[in-house]
């Protein structure tokens, strides 16, 4: 009796969640545009791209030399 009233229940709280995230769904949706349209991440996109490029030479330089010396050991 006890696991047909717990399937039930599941059952019915899926069912529950699936209305409502559709509900929710179908409303009007948030809109962010005011809070975002005076940041601007240029600048930290640049940054974080140097920094990048950065790492890399760094690590193409020390495989290079790692190759480079290989040869003469």
């Amino acid at each position: 009796m006890l696991k047909k009233i717990g399937k039930k229940s599941v059952a019915a709280v899926f069912f529950t969640a699936a209305i409502s995230a559709n509900a929710f769904a179908a409303g009007s949706t948030w809109d962010y545009s005011t809070l975002t349209s005076s940041v601007d991440f240029s600048t930290i996109s640049v940054g974080v791209l140097a920094v990048a490029a950065l790492l890399a030479a760094v690590y193409a330089g020390i495989k290079g030399a790692k190759i480079v010396l290989a040869f003469f050991a």
